[in-house]
């Protein structure tokens, strides 16, 4: 049990504890998010004693499951934690999530039924027919991710500091708090006339000095795995409308991250997942904006587009796919975080 206050006369928020069983949020204004952010995968019940660093490899945590073993790059392996405060779950005795970076490898893998359930969100629209065609009793259920595909383009370093360049690289906004379609026609690139878009890229292009015979020289880093190198190719193809020659930097993909963070890049690809569709969560950890809501929150998604920070190219919408054997499956269609503590998945053998 927990309640929530906010009393005008706090300055910082503090979470205070009343016996085993309540627990109260002072907040520092009101946040109607709150809820859906407990319940979401991005609050995770840690002990106080746990040092972070060792977080990764072994976790402690409430779950159902608790680790067991780990592998970097072969597998993780998950067995059933005997104190889970919900008596009875969950009803597997392990889960293993064996770690293979070749897509094509991976699938195969799951249609010689060597795999129980693909790895959440991982195949493309374009790969389900595929997977039906070879293993016909699958299951597969196409889902919004809450996954967006992006531009983190570098404002500090040039030629990116330049705001008109930025502005000339803007992909069309979705999701549910996007703006509606009469805030569409303020930003550049957002509108449907494609032809358009295009001559007012290279316009702005043009009055930088960037010509056909003359173009920007750029390199698009991204880290080297499908979801995010397969969209950068095609990237590098719709760049050239805007007479820039983009050359594909692939990293390793525990590289991608700190490189980004260390600002060591001119334009990335990236992916940015969202724990729970709600604009103080997203704005927060990727626009370092306050708790804004509806009207407000749309003029701060249009300024944020037109000045290029961090441009969405397309929200993910990809399959998961399961043997039948597999029981009480649910996909969480607003997070990938979501949903994935198997507590009451079974096994039918």
């Amino acid at each position: 049990m927990f309640r929530e206050q906010a009393p005008p006369t706090r300055r910082r928020a503090s979470v205070t504890t009343e016996g085993d069983f309540l627990a109260t949020f002072h907040l520092i204004r009101p946040q109607p998010a709150l809820i859906a952010l407990l319940a979401s995968g991005y609050s995770p019940a840690y002990p106080c004693h746990g040092p972070p660093n060792t977080m990764r490899t072994k976790p402690i945590g409430t779950g159902p499951f608790k680790m067991a073993e780990f592998k970097n790059n072969e597998f993780i392996k998950l067995t059933r934690n005997p104190d889970y405060w919900k008596k009875g779950l969950p009803y597997l005795d392990a889960i293993v999530f064996n770690i293979i970076p070749d897509r094509a490898t991976a699938i195969l893998a799951f249609v010689v039924d060597k795999f129980d359930v693909t790895f959440p969100f991982e195949i493309p629209i374009s790969l389900v027919k595929d997977v039906k065609s070879a293993a016909p009793n699958a299951i597969c259920e196409i889902a919004a991710s809450n996954v967006s595909t992006n531009l983190t383009v570098n404002g500090i370093k040039p030629p990116f500091d330049n705001h008109e360049i930025r502005r000339a690289m803007l992909p069309p906004p979705e999701g549910v708090w996007g703006m509606p379609k009469d805030m569409l026609a303020a930003p550049p690139g957002y509108g449907e006339d494609v032809k358009k878009d295009s001559s007012d890229t290279q316009r702005i292009m043009r009055g930088l000095g960037y010509r056909p015979d003359k173009r920007l020289p750029v390199k698009v880093s991204t880290r080297n795995i499908s979801p995010y190198k397969d969209p950068a190719v095609i990237l590098l193809d719709q760049l050239k409308y805007a007479y820039i020659d983009a050359e594909l930097e692939v990293l390793a993909p525990a590289n991608g991250f700190p490189k980004i963070a260390r600002k060591d890049f001119s334009v990335g690809l990236n992916l940015t997942g969202s724990g729970v569709d709600n604009p103080d969560q997203h704005f927060f950890e990727n626009h370092a904006c306050g708790s804004k809501r509806k009207q407000i929150v749309r003029e701060i998604d249009r300024g944020l587009q037109e000045d290029g920070a961090r441009p969405i190219i397309f929200h993910s919408r990809t399959a998961t796919c399961w043997n039948p054997r597999v029981k009480n499956m649910t996909l969480m269609v607003n997070s990938i975080y979501n949903g994935w503590r198997f507590e009451d998945t079974w096994l039918q053998r």
